[in-house]
């Protein structure tokens, strides 16, 4: 456990050494929120939320902030290859599992901590909490988001060395499964053709559950967006693990 927690330090001593990634990295969910929410919010009907867009657009922020975070999480790993520090690290007598697991918890608690800004800028916007214990699930399910998409992020970057290169192929796979997620738009306004596609989505689950802890609504059972969301979390922390106990320096 001592590996995982100094591996979980470091990142955290990283993160908030570094202002400008904090600002970067909650920029575009504002930006989205100010322009995007307000300019619609009077022209945008949400049913359940009296119209109110900006209401149902927050959720997907939080998702957002989260999600990308989380994923970029992955230089770290390339960069500790570049510069030597992974290579110190594995030939230490610990585990790969545990590197593996302090990298997760490092990236995914930082992605969580940027969705608690934004949910906490959102206040001012206009975000009414239906409760404490709905909060609360909130947190729940952007834990998860993090945890899952960051052991995403890592599995992808233990086989890769150009950070580049990892930076060109998340994007192209993020945007997607962000766009397909539901943050922007009602599930039930897709054609029939996109909307099985969109509940292929991990992402949409998260943020339906997001949503329902915040707002009370929501498209899909919370139930349902647990365990999907849960299940892909154990999923790409086993398909991560085991990516990371292959990679080379």
């Amino acid at each position: 456990m001592d590996i995982i927690y100094t591996l979980w330090l470091r990142s955290m001593k990283r993160f908030v050494r570094s202002k400008s990634r904090i600002i970067g990295s909650i920029s575009m969910p504002l930006f989205f929120l100010l322009f995007l929410g307000f300019g619609l919010n009077s022209v945008v009907s949400i049913p359940g939320l009296s119209g109110n867009y900006i209401q149902f657009l927050i959720p997907g922020m939080v998702a957002m902030s989260v999600l990308f975070t989380s994923v970029f999480a992955g230089t770290q790993i390339i960069s500790d290859k570049q510069f030597g520090f992974l290579k110190e690290t594995l030939i230490a007598p610990v585990s790969r599992l545990e590197i593996m697991l302090g990298q997760t918890a490092g990236g995914a608690t930082t992605a969580v901590v940027q969705g608690v800004m934004i949910l906490v800028l959102s206040l001012f916007l206009g975000l009414a909490v239906r409760s404490a214990p709905g909060f609360l699930i909130a947190i729940g399910f952007m834990i998860l988001i993090g945890i899952g998409f960051t052991a995403f992020g890592i599995a992808i970057a233990s086989s890769m060395e150009d950070l580049s290169g990892f930076q060109l192929i998340m994007n192209f796979v993020i945007f997607p499964i962000f766009g397909l997620s539901g943050a922007l738009f009602p599930i039930s306004s897709l054609p029939g053709w996109l909307a099985p596609i969109t509940m292929l989505d991990p992402l949409t689950y998260g943020v339906e559950g997001i949503r329902y802890g915040l707002t009370g609504i929501s498209q899909i059972s919370p139930g349902i967006s647990f365990a999907v969301i849960g299940g892909f979390t154990v999923a790409m922390t086993v398909a991560g693990a085991f990516l990371f106990r292959k990679t080379t320096v």
